[in-house]
């Protein structure tokens, strides 16, 4: 029995398969039983064309035997089986896939089902074993073939002696290592668990020897182990049920048995799609934040299952960011797999899932919005966040699809309001949707900036994420009407005549405020007198695109951004403080430096910002105290 050299790239090639293309040495069990699957499934098609061959789905199966003893996993079906030719055309050429060649003599036929690529994936059994032997019997064959390897040196085929048509193929697993257990893999709950995570799918039994503890027969406390053939996989996936036949509790324990989340999911999306792409899908919405949401830790992405066979835990390209926090699968057979099952490759089959998904899940969120509000406001809590970030990030490219979906406190609502919804209730004088920033809503409402907005009667929204301001920069306007902040230089608002300065009084002060700006040099871009204030002294305003609050939060990020808002000391010229201050003016210049430095720390304070100088600050509050 001469041994024969491999027809491809011999032991490089399969060593970089082996070491290279799957990451994870447990996948060689999904492959061969994927393999395993696609030969029962052949005979099915074959029965199809041919009346003469009666397929009767409970003859056919998988069947997982471990034999610690002998080291050697055995991986059985009752499939078509493989002639001589075919072992060598197979097995004998890596990369030569007898199920891709399958699948494209039917593709023309409806309902075909072969993914598997024998002759690709059956080399990953190489991770794990020394020696891999296979004995195939062929439907309508009397002979079986016997086809064995150690590795890429190359292989010997003989002919052999089984009395069933099928195929065995036995693997003979490596010693353990310093580095590597080998014996997981003849572990009977290992086995299991493996089935279950890749395999537990796949429409035929998947039988294995379970041991159990069961009463002795004519005994009352004694127990003995006895072996029984069980079929551990699952076979009928929830996503290719009926939804009529599903209830929400079957959902949720779906949810958990996959281990989505640790909570109930707020909403389910369970998607059937037969149009330019074939798929199946189960997507939730969860209740609460993961605790490592926020986080570098954290990885999008959906289970990618093709025709019932896991082959990837989380595919990323499945979501766009701002939808990171959706969980769920996707099942396709219009996938198009490269050369190893865990890698997919970018095609059109996957983006057109992917911009589904997206369309699905926003449409389910505005269902949420629209019909169910409370849900609705508990999401947002979770991850309005995201969706802001989502607003914010790749310029702006996505604020169509997400402004819609956006919320904030209303000063007048008090609760969370859309932009649709203010946006319609606008008096039709109100030129801009005004929004004022800080840390908490109880901040924001102490603001004197929000005076003269108020008083007008007009609606303010209350920035109180980071996030906030840097994505409505994005969005520009919404229904052709511009954002504001209440801090911005230019509110577009008259105010009454009796608190606006007149020309006359601007003149006045005009000399003083320039000295009040020289002292404040370097720190502000303008000092004058306020048209917003009524109650307050004094306050920051900004001009241009930067505003104070992107300010601090800029400076207060890891490696801080050294930028600044132009900002403008604004004061009260109707304020009895503002008297002292001319006074000061007229009689004592380093009184007005101290009453000037002053002010301006205590709108610094207001805004949340940091005095420069607190010792010189504490020490000017003293001067005036003695």
């Amino acid at each position: 029995m001469a041994k024969k050299e491999f027809k491809a790239e011999s032991k490089r090639l399969l060593e970089m398969m082996i070491n290279s293309i799957y990451t994870q040495r447990e996948i060689f069990l999904r492959e061969l039983i994927s393999n395993a699957s696609d030969a029962i499934d052949k005979i099915y098609y074959r029965a199809l064309a041919d009346e003469g061959l009666v397929f009767n789905k409970e003859d056919y199966y998988i069947k997982v035997s471990a034999d610690k003893a002998n080291r050697t996993l055995t991986i059985s079906d009752t499939g078509i089986g493989m002639t001589q030719e075919e072992l060598e055309n197979n097995l004998g050429t890596i990369a030569k896939s007898g199920s891709l060649a399958f699948k494209k003599e039917n593709e023309a036929k409806d309902g075909h089902n072969i993914i598997g690529q024998f002759g690709v994936g059956f080399y990953a059994a190489f991770m794990v074993a020394d020696d891999v032997t296979v004995i195939s019997k062929a439907l309508g064959s009397d002979e079986a073939f016997k086809w064995e390897s150690k590795g890429a040196d190359g292989y010997t085929l003989e002919s052999v002696e089984k009395d069933s048509v099928g195929t065995d193929v036995i693997l003979k697993i490596k010693e353990n290592t310093e580095e590597d257990q080998y014996d997981e893999y003849l572990e009977e709950y290992r086995l299991k668990s493996i089935i279950k995570k890749y395999s537990d799918f796949i429409r035929f039994p998947i039988k294995m020897d379970v041991k159990e503890q069961k009463p002795k027969v004519g005994t009352e406390n004694e127990f003995e182990e006895v072996v029984q053939e069980q079929t551990v996989n699952s076979m009928v996936p929830i996503w290719r049920k009926n939804k009529s036949e599903l209830t929400t509790e079957d959902y949720d324990n779906f949810y958990a048995e996959k281990r989505y989340g640790f909570d109930k999911p707020l909403k389910h999306i369970h998607i059937s799609a037969d149009g330019a792409v074939v798929y199946n899908a189960i997507l939730f919405i969860p209740e609460n934040t993961p605790f490592d949401y926020y986080t570098k830790e954290y990885e999008k992405g959906l289970e990618l299952y093709s025709n019932g066979v896991l082959i990837m835990n989380k595919c990323a390209d499945l979501l766009p960011d701002y939808f990171s926090f959706v969980k769920g699968m996707v099942d396709s057979e219009d996938l198009s797999l490269n050369i190893s099952r865990e890698m997919l490759q970018h095609d059109r089959q996957l983006t057109l899932i992917a911009k589904n998904i997206k369309n699905k899940v926003k449409s389910q969120l505005q269902s949420l919005l629209k019909d169910e509000r409370e849900k609705y406001e508990q999401f947002y809590n979770a991850f309005g966040r995201q969706l802001k970030f989502g607003v914010y990030n790749d310029y702006g490219m996505h604020k169509d699809t997400l402004q819609d979906l956006l919320m904030f406190y209303s000063s007048k609502e008090k609760k969370l309001v859309t932009l649709d919804e203010y946006v319609s209730r606008m008096p039709e004088d109100q030129k801009y949707i005004y929004y004022a920033s800080g840390e908490s809503i109880d901040r924001i409402e102490k603001l004197p900036q929000t005076e003269l907005v108020s008083d007008k009667g007009y609606e303010i929204l209350y920035f109180t994420d980071d996030i906030d301001e840097f994505a409505i920069k994005m969005i520009q306007s919404y229904k052709e009407k511009e954002f504001k902040s209440v801090s911005s230089g230019d509110l577009g608002i008259e105010a009454d005549e009796a608190d606006k300065p007149t020309e006359a009084e601007e003149n006045e002060n005009k000399e003083l405020f320039e000295a009040m700006k020289d002292i404040l040099s370097g720190k502000v871009k303008n000092v004058k007198a306020s048209k917003r204030l009524k109650t307050h002294p004094v306050c920051l305003s900004a001009e241009g695109e930067l505003t104070i609050e992107m300010e601090k939060i800029l400076k207060s990020m890891p490696n801080g951004q050294e930028v600044q808002a132009d900002k403008v000391l604004e004061i009260n010229i109707h304020h009895e403080v503002f008297q002292s201050l001319k006074a000061a003016a007229e009689n004592d210049k380093e009184k007005l430096g101290l009453y000037t430095n002053l002010l301006y720390n205590q709108a610094l304070l207001i805004e949340g910002l940091q005095v420069s100088d607190p010792v010189q600050f504490t020490n000017d509050i003293c001067k005036i105290m003695k």
